[in-house]
């Protein structure tokens, strides 16, 4: 199992393309094989292979817009995928919050499902805890899950009440990453510093045998580049 960094977590630490690219070298330092993908900070794709080639640094995903790429703009997904010979290629969510707000999303995850699988993409959708609600008899999750490959993002659904190592178990033919974070209440932490289930996750993650596991935080502390650098120590004793 290799680990990897949702860029995501590292925004605050990057201004430009030039400290873009001191940030990548940065991850690698600190012990992680891969990054997933946020925003490119103005390189073109070709430009930041090159660069991630000459750190050593794997893209194993991305978090493309639903609207802007996936329903209205798909070559440049395609042209992402084709550069950085990376067929797995989804959303960061779908702002769901009732059933209404379902309805529309439900619909435009069949269209980019659809579109990605006839060009030899998984699409996968990368949940918070909203997706597990109840929105008048409807669990989003539910059929999310039947349209979409997944990406669990395991301490939004721990925080929704998921067992979540039981629904990596349960859905492991159609997880193609796992986002392992940590966190209390509905502040995300270091791994090792809150109280979600990150090392039955982690084992499950190998167990089922996922190549990837990515790390994120929304809200890194004090730095992305610090608190990264803590989960990493973490993930370590994990390992032995």
């Amino acid at each position: 199992m290799k680990f990897a960094v949702q860029l995501y977590t590292l925004r605050d630490d990057i201004k430009d393309a030039e400290s873009f690219i001191e940030v990548l070298k940065k991850v690698k330092e600190i012990g992680f094989d891969g990054v997933e993908l946020c925003f490119a900070y103005g390189l073109s794709y070709e430009e930041l292979k090159a660069k991630m080639d000459e750190i050593g640094l794997v893209m194993v995903g991305r978090h493309a817009s639903l609207d802007a790429d996936f329903i209205n703009n798909f070559d440049d997904v395609m042209n992402f995928s084709k550069v950085f010979d990376c067929k797995t290629v989804g959303i960061g969510g779908a702002n769901i919050k009732d059933k209404e707000s379902f309805d529309r999303a439900i619909e435009k995850l069949k269209i980019a499902a659809e579109k990605s699988k006839e060009n030899g993409i998984k699409f996968y959708f990368h949940n918070h805890w909203q997706e597990f609600e109840n929105y008048e008899g409807i669990v989003p999750m539910d059929y999310i899950k039947e349209i979409c490959e997944l990406e669990v993002d395991t301490y939004w659904s721990f925080h929704a009440g998921v067992d979540t190592p039981k629904f990596l178990r349960e859905n492991k033919d159609r997880i193609v990453h796992i986002h392992i974070k940590d966190g209390n209440g509905q502040v995300p932490c270091a791994l090792g510093e809150g109280n979600a289930t990150v090392k039955e996750s982690l084992d499950v993650a190998k167990e089922i045998g996922l190549e990837w596991v990515i790390l994120e935080n929304d809200l890194p502390q004090p730095t992305g580049l610090e608190d990264i650098a803590r989960s990493m120590e973490y993930l370590k004793k994990w390992q032995g």
